[in-house]
C-alpha cells in the first residue's frame, strides 16, 4: 500500500516507511519531526521529556501547516492522532515515549 499525502508529492509505503521523495519533513540524523497541536497534552509531555534529555526535534503544528493533518491521518489509519513522530530512517511512531524515541535514534 502506498499513501498519497494530498498532492504534496509525499508518499509512504508499507509499515509507514517513507520513500526518498518525502524530504520536506524527514528529520536530520539524530533528531525527529513531531507533528502536534498546541492543545495536546501528550505532545506537551513528550516535548518536555525530549528537552530534558537533549533530543532535538522539529515541531509541526498540524492545525497550522497545510496538508500535515492529512499526512498524520494517513500514517495513523485515518486517525488524526498526535504526537506522530517521524524518524530519520523514514519510519513513524504514534505517541511514542521519550525512551522509545531515544532508542530508535540510537539504532
Amino acid at each position: 500500500m502506498t499513501y498519497d499525502f494530498s498532492g504534496a508529492g509525499l508518499h509512504a509505503g508499507p509499515n509507514h516507511k517513507l520513500e526518498e521523495n518525502f524530504v520536506d519533513f524527514t528529520p536530520e540524523s539524530g533528531t525527529i519531526t513531531m507533528f502536534s497541536t498546541t492543545w495536546c497534552g501528550y505532545c506537551n509531555r513528550l516535548k518536555k521529556q525530549l528537552d530534558a534529555q537533549g533530543i532535538g526535534y522539529t515541531e509541526i503544528n498540524i492545525e497550522e501547516v497545510e496538508g500535515t493533518a492529512d499526512l498524520v491521518e494517513q500514517l495513523n489509519e485515518g486517525n488524526r492522532t498526535v504526537p506522530t513522530v517521524l524518524f530519520p530512517d523514514g519510519t513513524a511512531a504514534t505517541n511514542p515515549s521519550a525512551a522509545e524515541v531515544k532508542s530508535r535514534l540510537a539504532a
